[in-house]
């Protein structure tokens, strides 16, 4: 669990409660966290990823991102989609698809970072998924996307907000 770094959470941010971590607690610049819960992703029935060996993303207002390491993924599923993205603190983002053997398609469902900042290099190749795209579990719990259409941070019970990408957060 992430311990307060000792700023005050803004009034409007949920106090947490025991076991539970504010996203109003994590520091900015982010800072990654290492997880041995069990990480799985799934699609379309297909486990395409089982990991002990997580890292986790924790940035100021958004729920964590979860990174697996490749050796934890079926990447023989994945294909390298179109586009790219970048971040202030990571850099430039590819983005993956999934394709099943019998031919399903899941489109953009993942990214990583091929080529990390200094400070992220711990992540470079490591690859996060979209729970609104596929179905990610931490330690059996189904986590639930963040709210809006870009961001892919997993929120899980022991999470409280408000989140970045919800309704009126545009302006943080």
């Amino acid at each position: 669990m992430w311990e307060n770094t000792g700023r005050s959470r803004p009034a409007f941010a949920k106090a947490p409660g025991a076991g539970q971590e504010s996203v109003w607690d994590y520091p900015r610049p982010p800072r990654l966290l290492p997880d041995s819960r069990r990480i799985q992703v799934r699609a379309g029935g297909v486990v395409v990823a089982d990991s002990r060996a997580a890292i986790r993303v924790l940035e100021t207002a958004s729920p964590p991102t979860v990174y697996l390491p490749p050796t934890d993924v079926d990447l023989a599923l994945l294909v390298l989609a179109s586009g790219t993205s970048m971040c202030e603190w990571k850099g430039r983002a590819q983005y993956w698809s999934l394709r099943l053997a019998d031919g399903r398609e899941y489109l953009q469902v993942g990214w990583s970072y091929p080529q990390p900042t200094v400070a992220f290099a711990a992540i470079a190749g490591w690859l996060s998924f979209y729970p609104r795209r596929v179905e990610c579990e931490i330690d059996g719990e189904r986590v639930r996307p963040q709210p809006g259409g870009f961001y892919g941070g997993w929120v899980t019970n022991e999470i409280v907000g408000p989140f970045k990408g919800e309704p009126g957060t545009g302006h943080w």
